[in-house]
């Protein structure tokens, strides 16, 4: 199950989709100068090797699938505690930049289209002629600069650069962006993924008509710090801890800020204008 939770409109239902004090010095007893000292000999006792620290990951994601309820999502778990305020470290996939804002945009090759896998297939609504593999550079919550990836229709890359340049100049943390590829449209919902995306070919749930994504209109930014949120349900599941966005933590979208503003100047609104559901994560042309 692809684990983001973009929707097509407000009024419809949910996509299926880090010691003891020292002693003092010792002070020896005062002896008559006949005293001899004892020469002291050498230990047999071998030295204790110093102990190894071995340091893990401050969450593992993707590493516990939740159980499901009865409509295929997750069960909405409240927030683990390291996820409350979360600030996990990039990992690399493609060469970072050189420090300057980085892009570059190209038609799919035979190799991305393979990463692509089962995100897209010739029965979805735009060829592959019609999407672009776009490049940009992203500030990460590592405070370091990284090299994202993204599927895009080739009528909007230019300007999906120039809103991730925007970001990178206002070092707008994001935690991943990458391809999504079958492995996340095939995974269970582990309710903690956070993966920056656009293109993914899928139909609206309940509907006859596609996604925006399907048709490379719509990118879902920081998705576990901008959840998708409809009467019980919240995508991802475990970012509960997210829908108070009075709450402010590094990575969230809140209305007119740079990211809004930078999105709203190449025409794409924000789900988390809609009227009923909220989707913090979601911009797209069309405003579904």
């Amino acid at each position: 199950m692809l684990l983001a939770g973009c929707q097509d409109s407000a009024d419809r239902p949910g996509p299926v989709g880090a010691g003891s004090t020292p002693p003092g010095p010792t002070t020896a007893s005062p002896t008559s100068a006949a005293t001899t000292t004892p020469t002291p000999t050498a230990s047999t006792t071998p030295a204790t090797p110093s102990p190894t620290v071995s340091l893990s990951p401050p969450w593992q994601v993707g590493a516990s699938p939740l159980p499901l309820r009865p409509d295929g999502f997750g069960y909405v778990l409240p927030t683990p505690p390291e996820l409350v305020d979360r600030r996990l470290p990039t990992v690399d996939l493609l060469p970072p930049p050189s420090g300057e804002f980085e892009s570059d945009i190209r038609t799919i090759s035979s190799q991305i289209r393979r990463r692509m896998g089962k995100t897209w297939s010739p029965s979805c609504p735009v060829t592959l002629a019609q999407l672009r593999y776009v490049t940009v550079s992203f500030w990460g919550f590592d405070g370091k600069s990284h090299t994202g990836e993204l599927v895009i229709n080739r009528g909007y890359a230019a300007d999906i650069v120039e809103v991730f340049q925007k970001l990178y100049a206002a070092k707008f943390p994001i935690e991943e962006m990458r391809l999504v590829t079958t492995a996340d449209v095939e995974a269970e919902p582990t309710g903690d993924t956070n993966n920056t995306s656009a293109y993914v070919c899928r139909a609206a749930v309940g509907q006859t008509r596609w996604s925006e994504h399907a048709y490379g209109r719509a990118i879902d930014v920081n998705p576990f710090h901008n959840p998708y949120v409809n009467d019980d349900l919240v995508l991802p599941e475990l970012a509960s801890a997210y829908l108070d966005r009075s709450d402010r933590r590094p990575g969230m979208i809140r209305r007119n800020d740079v990211v809004v503003k930078a999105f709203a100047d190449i025409g794409w609104p924000w789900g988390g204008d809609w009227r009923n559901s909220k989707d913090y994560q979601h911009f797209s042309s069309s405003g579904n």
